[in-house]
């Protein structure tokens, strides 16, 4: 059986229910029924394998927003077996280029306001046939075809399997080198049961999705569970703070996974205090270091906050703090329901509650590879082990926290420094908008921290009022040396912070402690 089936499944047993709410960018709804996406799913890999030639492990490319289209391409690849690639489309076209030279597609399917991007792709795409969404140009298949289609298309089991690779997510990681993580339709699977059971989840929610379904994130965290359990989804093309809002209160909206950085524009906006949120159970957050004051907010709106962690490699669910344990600000959880956990030090040993280690991850949802990457692969995937070069510790009752990226520690005359801890006073300090902090080389210590700080509209910083925030705070040999202001941290889709962009930013002629 191939995950598909859930469609025609839940086709069978509601057919009239909305599966998916479409918002698009005009703020302009749609419904989409079971019985819509059944029909749509079965025709549209018909058309992939009788019109286009896809087979099974042919790799299916997507530029475009969040699209229900995106959805029943996922559903579709996975009946004859193909492997769905969403592109980041905030990338640019050099990236794109490396990215289609690595996998090959057979099929890109593209969004019209990206029809000139894809035509300055080039020879990158080679042989493969370019769908446009709408009127195509010249020499293009056009998607409306599969409206009319003729015939039911392709039902049932198609030679595909549980087994077979469904998605390749590329990820630059700490290194910025694209990586493309392979995730099996088990992996879809079991991260399915894992949020399930993290949100007590149930074909009677209304899920929110508006974080870009090209990452795991927005994909996996809750809205193809939701489409394994039933349940309706309300689908935003992109992420807008006021139509965000108003959805969570018109449509009742009871699960939410929103980044930092949406709560805090969210937090900002004229709304955040008028707006219903009664309904919402719980509210996912995590991807990168979360403020204390993001968790309050929603809190104190009688709103429970729940933290994910995990990564592309693991679909992404390893790790869940739910509802109830929402007293365990900062912990990201425990392993979650088909996920284990081990924190091990350099020499693979474990680790004791309240010392730090780096997080392994086994499970049914860790990937299989890195596409055409065999020796990384080997690297982080020993023993059955994903090696996540995340470091992390445990309190007494076994709830996890994260200290920082492994590669993003700090060592400093021989002791480790976590980032994550120092970005956590800066986080406290109002002046500022964000603040990442990386390490710098020095010549005595070998690496000292660095501060990266955005100022808000308006105000006056200086160097010596940021370093001033660590005095009697943390210990002296854990303070920055040095600050670098700029005009905004640089970001990934699901708000994490590139820090090797920050390291490459460095300007090793700043002074330490030197007036800004």
């Amino acid at each position: 059986m191939d995950i598909s089936g859930w469609v025609d499944h839940h086709a069978a047993f509601t057919p009239d229910k909305v599966a998916v709410r479409f918002e698009d960018t005009d703020h302009t709804s749609t419904d989409y029924t079971w019985a819509d996406f059944a029909r749509r799913v079965a025709r549209l890999s018909a058309v992939l394998r009788n019109e286009l030639s896809v087979k099974a492990g042919d790799r299916i490319g997507y530029l475009g927003l969040n699209s229900p289209e995106l959805v029943a391409l996922f559903f579709a690849c996975a009946r004859i077996g193909a492997i769905t690639v969403p592109l980041n489309w905030r990338l640019t076209l050099h990236e794109h280029q490396i990215m289609i030279a690595d996998f090959e597609p057979k099929v890109l399917f593209v969004e019209p306001d990206y029809y000139d991007h894809a035509i300055r792709l080039g020879k990158s795409i080679g042989n493969a046939e370019l769908v446009g969404m709408s009127d195509v140009p010249a020499g293009w298949f056009a998607y409306h075809k599969l409206k009319t289609h003729v015939g039911d298309g392709l039902k049932g089991h198609q030679g595909a399997g549980l087994d077979s690779p469904l998605l390749i997510c590329y990820t630059s990681g700490a290194t910025g080198a694209p990586k493309g993580a392979v995730l099996t339709q088990n992996a879809f699977f079991y991260n399915a049961i894992n949020s399930t059971h993290m949100h007590e989840m149930s074909s009677q929610d209304r899920i929110l999705t508006n974080l870009p379904m090209f990452h795991v994130g927005g994909l996996n965290i809750l809205t193809f569970p939701a489409l394994h359990i039933g349940a309706t989804i309300i689908m935003h093309a992109a992420f807008d703070v006021e139509a965000t809002l108003l959805a969570i209160e018109k449509e009742a909206i009871t699960l939410a996974v929103l980044v930092p950085a949406q709560i805090a524009a969210m937090m900002a906006h004229p709304r955040w205090l008028t707006t219903d949120f009664s309904s919402l159970r719980v509210v996912d957050t995590g991807s990168t270091f979360v403020p204390d004051k993001l968790i309050l907010g929603f809190q104190e709106r009688g709103v429970a906050v729940g933290n994910v962690y995990g990564c592309t490699e693991t679909a992404p669910i390893a790790t869940a703090l739910t509802r109830h344990d929402t007293h365990k600000t900062g912990s990201v959880g425990k392993a979650a329901l088909h996920c284990e956990i081990r924190l091990v030090d350099e020499a693979g040993n474990d680790v004791p509650a309240g010392t730090s280690g780096e997080i392994l991850v086994r499970g049914p949802n860790v990937m299989t590879e890195y596409w055409n990457k065999p020796e990384l692969t080997a690297e982080v995937l020993k023993d059955g082990w994903f090696h996540s070069a995340d470091m992390a510790h445990t309190d007494d009752e076994g709830f996890l926290y994260i200290d920082d990226r492994k590669k993003d520690m700090i060592i400093s005359g021989g002791e480790n420094i976590y980032p994550a801890e120092l970005e956590n006073v800066l986080a406290e300090y109002d002046a500022l908008t964000e603040a990442a902090v990386v390490g710098r080389p020095h010549d005595k210590w070998g690496e000292v921290p660095m501060v990266f700080a955005v100022v808000k509209a308006g105000m006056t910083v200086t160097q010596a009022d940021i370093l001033a925030l660590f005095v009697d705070v943390l210990a002296p040999y854990k303070h920055p040396k040095a600050v670098e202001f700029i005009d905004a941290l640089p970001r990934n889709a699901m708000g994490k912070i590139l820090k090797h962009e920050l390291r490459d930013m460095i300007d090793n002629t700043i002074d330490d402690q030197a007036s800004t």
